[in-house]
């Protein structure tokens, strides 16, 4: 159980790295083009995650293959939205309004799969909310596409964990892993059709930390959930608020004000507090193979 928190916990902490060697790119490539090479880069991962008696074909098709098609296209938008995002606001800021994604997972289980949901998790949607508010402070400070891109960023992560209820249980690590990684990939790459100019060296760099970074994480990740239940590990990527506040101030002289470190709090908790009701009222997380 501790190893398998302690590997949640180091999965996330190479996220949060990769997410900084985006940021560092500063929007010197377009978004679309960071993510392919980033998923491109991503493909590294599969080696590692392909089981015994698994088909590399299996990549590609699923049990429920529409819901495949689904988590592979909320991939594709999520990440080209969180580079925009991480490109545009502070680290944390960014991250803040990402981690909307458990109050956005509460709305579609009631309009997608019908849940009931009771007053405590509507209580927690109403505090995320809130705390949005508090950090964007609308009228009193300019907002930008950075803003949306990180809400939508939250709203497509919501959809992809939706769909992943619904076919988890049914599919192979391999097939989770493949729709996100062939999403980005496929999206991104038409979208570089358009006007695509090879990076210079020091782009190659930093794209490779946020590829294979983000592929280390992934591979950290799977290890987790094979030591630990998965509504153990979930909770640790609340810790990639550290790594933004700590990397963002010394990478990119972010500063947090009050009212910024409150909304945070207050979105942080609204999040965790619906990961525990989620795990006490619909016990999905032992029904599905991987967070």
């Amino acid at each position: 159980m501790f190893k398998g928190i302690l590997l949640g916990f180091l999965a996330f902490a190479a996220f949060a790295l990769s997410d900084a060697f985006v940021k560092l790119l500063h929007g010197s490539l377009p978004a679309y083009e960071a993510v392919f090479f980033g998923a491109l880069l991503g493909l590294s991962a599969l080696p590692f995650i392909k089981g015994e008696g698994d088909r590399w074909s299996e990549v590609l098709l699923a049990q429920r293959q529409g819901l495949w098609v689904v988590r592979a296209v909320a991939s594709a938008i999520g990440t080209t939205a969180a580079v925009i995002a991480f490109t545009a606001l502070p680290m944390a800021e960014a991250f803040a309004l990402i981690f909307l994604m458990p109050i956005f997972v509460t709305i579609l289980s009631v309009l997608v799969l019908k849940e009931h949901v009771g007053w405590r998790r509507w209580s927690a949607v109403v505090a995320g909310f809130l705390g949005v508010l508090v950090v964007l402070r609308p009228g009193f400070r300019e907002l930008g596409a950075g803003h949306l891109a990180a809400l939508v960023c939250g709203l497509a992560g919501a959809i992809s964990m939706i769909a992943l209820r619904l076919s988890g249980p049914h599919e192979k690590r391999i097939t989770l892993y493949g729709a996100g990684v062939i999403g980005s990939t496929t999206l991104a790459g038409m979208l570089m059709l358009t006007n695509f100019s090879w990076p210079h060296l020091d782009q190659w760099l930093l794209l490779l930390g946020y590829g294979l970074l983000a592929a280390l994480g992934a591979v950290l990740l799977m290890l987790a959930t094979r030591r630990a239940p998965a509504n153990h590990v979930a909770p640790t990527q609340y810790s990639q608020m550290l790594w933004a506040v700590l990397l963002g101030y010394v990478l990119f002289g972010d500063q947090l004000d009050w009212p910024m470190a409150v909304g945070i709090a207050i979105i942080l908790g609204a999040g965790l507090f619906t990961f525990i009701r989620e795990d006490k009222v619909t016990r999905w997380w032992k029904r599905t193979r991987v967070v």
